[in-house]
């Protein structure tokens, strides 16, 4: 473990006094009768004790959303692009309590939040040019007097439910492009992030000046009102970031909807970065090291399988060890530390499954280190069958799995047999063969020579296969956030 810091210097104001909801403008506490305790992952410190929302509480949240959306969307695109230039301003001027934020409920490090702070602030700066990008067509008719049009407008209100993992990233990747967009929105964080993942989000907006119940937030347990949450018939979009079985789940029962949706998945990955023989060994170790051991390995993008040429592989295995090993853990408000606290139990018990089971199956323990709390120091495991249970699975945490390959076509072989298909990455001096490799990756996202962790807010982001469905950022949010009006005129 790291040397510990004083925790007595996080004072998180003004954004304090979390009660529980912001529904239709006003902070409320919720009804369900339960409250959630918001705890930091590190120290087990209470941060906020938040009344949850009951199914009535998310009805006046979709109710309110219904209703603010009609005046929003006919706020001119400048006025609401102006949005978001005042809250990069907040974002500026808070960025250290933000930061804190993010540190204390989430378990990031700093290293981490600084980045996730960058990635909300690049986020907002891009949704102010979506006002004016939402464009309709004049379409040629092979009819005399006739004309086609296609006039884009908003979908009406998105629900959101995001994670806990980038919370108030990935919740502002959905809330931002919609709010510029013309929408209204109701969001559900994690409640192992209510604050960062929500409720913070909103006091953002707030400040900024967004129109009461625009931006709708619930926390509540998915128990009492997830499926009311999916099967609403209020939104007609929604997105959800997170597992696979929790996305399935959601599709299902927002197919019972009375009314028909649309649903944006982004779920499970299990990212395989390779190693051709003719890589720079010294970059694909650091770019495997940071792509597996950043934010403790939570990241949906990490880096779950290495695999290497055969070529290349005790020199890399010998060399990412070492590397491993100089990895600093613990306390995530050291400067620093790349490995924190991970967020709950439910994540530790994950974590130590894995790793029992690699030891099970035999594979060579090339680093570790004394578990304290929810610190798991860099834990490596070399000859990993990539066939293996341990090898299939998505991988939560700061485990990493090094898999040998005979050679690249064995590499992309074993890169493509996952279920998943989200982020990727191939490192090789030779870019054609680099380009032709990636291209038969079977992924949303492929980078060669770099880190398997990329989401750029003008960028397309999105998976195949079991993860996910629909793209974000972009043009590609635009589609998703919009639907088209076929007009016609004959004169």
């Amino acid at each position: 473990m790291q040397q510990s810091v004083d925790h007595s210097v996080f004072v998180p104001r003004p954004y304090e006094g979390f009660t529980g909801q912001f529904i239709a403008g006003r902070w409320l506490a919720g009804t369900a009768g339960s409250a959630v305790l918001d705890r930091n992952p590190y120290d087990d410190s209470v941060l906020a004790e938040l009344a949850q929302a009951s199914v009535s509480d998310l009805d006046q949240a979709f109710d309110a959303a219904k209703r603010a959306q009609v005046e929003w969307s006919s706020v001119l695109p400048s006025e609401r692009a102006v949005l978001f230039s005042r809250a990069v301003a907040i974002l500026d001027a808070r960025r250290e309590e933000i930061i804190q934020w993010l540190v204390h409920e989430s378990g990031s490090t700093r290293i981490k939040a600084g980045i996730e702070w960058g990635a909300v602030r690049a986020g907002m700066l891009e949704a102010a040019t979506m006002p004016t990008a939402a464009q309709g067509y004049i379409i040629p008719v092979d009819k005399p007097g006739k004309e086609a049009r296609v006039y884009k407008k908003p979908v009406g209100v998105v629900g959101v439910i995001s994670p806990w993992n980038f919370p108030l990233h990935l919740s502002n990747r959905s809330v931002a492009p919609a709010l510029a967009l013309g929408n209204a929105v109701v969001l559900k964080p994690s409640n192992d992030t209510p604050v960062t993942g929500g409720l913070l989000l909103a006091k953002i907006y707030e400040e900024a000046g967004l129109p009461a119940g625009v931006l709708n937030v619930v926390v509540g347990s998915s128990d009492v009102i997830g499926d009311a949450f999916s099967r609403h018939p209020v939104p007609r979009v929604l997105t959800f970031t997170g597992s696979t079985p929790v996305g399935r789940h959601i599709a299902r029962v927002a197919a019972e909807s009375s009314l028909l949706k649309r649903v944006g998945l982004e779920l499970g990955g299990n990212a395989p970065l390779v190693v051709l023989d003719d890589a720079d060994l010294e970059k694909a170790v650091g770019a495997a090291l940071i792509g597996r051991f950043m934010h403790q390995g939570q990241i949906c993008m990490s880096t779950n399988r290495i695999i290497v040429d055969a070529l290349l592989y005790d020199r890399f295995v010998d060399a990412y060890t070492e590397a491993a090993k100089a990895v600093k853990f613990g306390d995530p408000n050291a400067p620093d530390t790349l490995v924190g606290p991970l967020c709950n139990d439910s994540q530790m018990r994950s974590v130590l499954k894995s790793i029992a089971l690699a030891r099970e199956s035999g594979f060579r323990e090339c680093s570790s280190g004394a578990i304290e709390g929810r610190v798991v120091p860099p834990h490596v495991f070399a000859d990993v069958d990539n066939s293996s249970e341990f090898a299939r699975n998505e991988i939560f945490g700061p485990v990493a799995p090094i898999i040998r390959a005979a050679n690249e076509a064995e590499a992309l072989a074993f890169a493509n047999a996952t279920e998943f298909g989200l982020s990727s990455a191939v490192f090789t001096r030779n870019e054609a063969r680099g380009l032709a490799f990636a291209q038969r990756i079977e992924a949303g996202m492929t980078h060669i020579n770099d880190i398997t962790i990329h989401d750029y807010p003008h960028v397309m982001f999105g998976g195949e296969k079991n993860s996910g469905l629909g793209r974000f950022n972009g043009k590609w949010i635009i589609e998703e956030f919009t639907t088209d009006h076929f007009i016609s005129i004959q004169r």
